[in-house]
């Protein structure tokens, strides 16, 4: 278990991160006076959407990913490959939240968050390939 350290602390990295997000997604919530749930106006221009649309994205993340990477553990994938798998993708969640919360052009629909969201969703693919990969070898 020691050589996947770094993997096991990339995944609690993205459980604080998403922990975190929904502390802030709450509290600017409850700083606006506005209810939990979803926010209105649904706008990119809106920053309690975006922070909201922050949150659940990280949520819809973790869990497709968190879950190769522990079959990929227990399975014995390569642990430097997955460490950078791994890395990878917290890399690109957190540019995705970052850029997203900046708001303006780069944080809108089709444009670099985008590419950034579908990004770590290709990394999460090359997790689930790599650990069948594993299985079947």
């Amino acid at each position: 278990m020691e050589s996947y350290t770094l993997s096991l602390l990339g995944l609690l990295t993205l459980c604080l991160v998403s922990v975190g997000l929904a502390i802030y997604s709450g509290a600017s919530k409850g700083r606006a006076g506005v209810l939990s749930g979803p926010v209105i106006p649904a706008s990119d221009e809106n920053p309690l959407y975006r922070i909201d649309r922050v949150h659940m994205n990280s949520v819809e993340a973790l869990a497709p990913f968190v879950v190769p990477v522990i079959v990929a553990i227990m399975v014995g994938v390569e642990p430097t490959i997955l460490a950078i798998l791994v890395w990878a993708h917290i890399a690109i969640r957190l540019l995705h939240l970052t850029i997203y919360l900046q708001g303006g052009k780069a944080a809108k629909g089709g444009s670099l968050r985008t590419i950034l969201y579908v990004s770590g969703a290709l990394v999460t693919v090359l997790v689930v390939l790599l650990t069948g990969w594993t299985i079947l070898a």
